[in-house]
């Protein structure tokens, strides 16, 4: 099984580079850039390798793009390490252009208390939820990785919207390799809260990311994520969102939250 991406250790356990190829880039064919969930999830496994400890929370800071061909360096900061947890910092950037910012805890401690108050909507299970595609969607990126499965409100299909919607989208998401789920996968589900702006809305819309904050909650196992999506306000071209990543058990595996710039299309 091919990896996600492909992020390659140096000689130095604080360095690490990814080369930036089509398969985990997005964008119109002339506009190609490195999808920022993959960046997070690069960011996430040189932390967690560097650290050898797991990843509590991450947020990243989206700072410019990587187009294909290019290759993008990570180097990690580790400036506080204890006994139990570690804060960390990683820089994503080509030469000298910063990329991507990402802060990140990691660690964990033993715990008797293994909970959660946060409920599974009751949506079917993906297979009895249709197969989508975004009508931006050109083929050969990262999204034909994945298969998603529409399990409540509208996904953006190219369907005209018939106004404003609630602004909340649920839909199950896998590796079409099928794939374990695990940290790295639940970041680049978590940068899919963009495909609930249009259902808000009322209209073709998306967003250009500023930020993307995931929190790592219970593992479990599966293939299958459901991404309880929901988009809270929009206001002066900013939208604001989040998501909540079950297992098809109803395990909360994480959170995730975003802030994006409004981006409202007009199709030819």
């Amino acid at each position: 099984m091919a990896p996600l991406f492909d992020l390659r250790a140096t000689h130095n356990p604080h360095r690490w580079y990814l080369p930036v190829t089509l398969d985990i880039s997005v964008g119109l064919p002339e506009r190609r850039f490195l999808f920022g969930g993959v960046g997070l999830a690069a960011a996430i496994s040189a932390l967690e390798q560097t650290c050898q400890r797991p990843v509590i929370w991450a947020t990243a800071h989206y700072l410019s793009f990587a187009r294909p061909g290019s290759v993008v360096d990570l180097d990690v900061w580790v400036p506080v390490e204890g006994n139990q947890t570690s804060q960390a910092n990683v820089l994503l950037h080509v030469d000298d252009e910063k990329i991507i910012s990402v802060s990140a805890a990691l660690g964990a401690r033993d715990s008797a208390i293994s909970d959660q108050w946060v409920t599974m909507p009751d949506v079917p299970p993906p297979g009895d939820c249709p197969e989508v595609s975004h009508w931006r969607e050109r083929g050969g990126d990262v999204r034909d990785r994945f298969e998603v499965r529409l399990a409540a409100g509208r996904y953006p299909t190219g369907v005209v919207m018939d106004g404003r919607g609630v602004g909340r989208l649920c839909f199950w998401l896998r590796s079409r390799d099928g794939r374990a789920v695990d940290a790295a996968m639940l970041a680049i589900a978590a940068d899919y809260v963009s495909v609930a702006i249009s259902d808000a809305v009322g209209r073709d819309a998306g967003g250009n990311s500023l930020d993307n904050t995931i929190r790592y909650a219970r593992p479990a196992e599966g293939t299958w994520v459901l991404c309880d999506t929901r988009i809270e306000s929009v206001h002066a071209g900013v939208v604001h969102g989040g998501m909540h990543l079950f297992s098809e058990g109803g395990v909360l595996m994480a959170t995730a939250s975003q802030s994006l710039i409004l981006r409202l299309h007009d199709r030819d």
